[in-house]
């Protein structure tokens, strides 16, 4: 089972779309449905949303780059050393996604973007479970997994 853990990072409350909470709660139900590979093990990750400023700072401070991004992945192990957590660990927290959700406005900036929220996290999702892009082959493969991942959520 698969288990997200929603935390949110500002102090304007208000300013978090109403259906996200939801939203992630449906996504839980979906994704347990789907990965049946996880249905023993209890799988934890954190997803935190945040804003500009918050992200930039974690941006600066773990990446050295003094910017806003998307996007950022904190995987708590490497693919080896969790594929050998899978196979005999019956729980294992994956990590953090920090998703910016002033990057999901939709155009009229009031709701975020459903699906722009999903290729976010999803993306991040996949980082946690161990791959990466640095190379092109990595990105397809990547990209790949990704995209399956969001077909569950269509």
């Amino acid at each position: 089972m698969i288990k997200i853990n929603v935390i949110y990072n500002g102090n304007d409350t208000k300013s978090i779309p109403k259906n996200v909470v939801d939203y992630i709660k449906k996504i839980n139900i979906i994704l347990n449905k789907k990965l049946k590979k996880y249905k023993n093990k209890a799988i934890f990750f954190n997803l935190l949303l945040s804003k500009d400023n918050e992200i930039r700072k974690l941006n600066k401070k773990f990446r050295k780059k003094n910017k806003t991004t998307d996007v950022l992945s904190f995987p708590f192990y490497s693919k080896k050393k969790l594929n050998l957590k899978l196979k005999k660990e019956k729980e294992i927290f994956l990590g953090d996604v920090i998703v910016n959700l002033n990057k999901i406005k939709n155009k009229k900036n009031e709701l975020i973007s459903i699906f722009e929220f999903n290729k976010l996290w999803v993306h991040g999702f996949v980082h946690l479970l161990g791959h990466d892009h640095k190379m092109d082959k990595d990105f397809f493969k990547m990209r790949k997994i990704e995209k399956e991942f969001l077909s569950y959520l269509n």
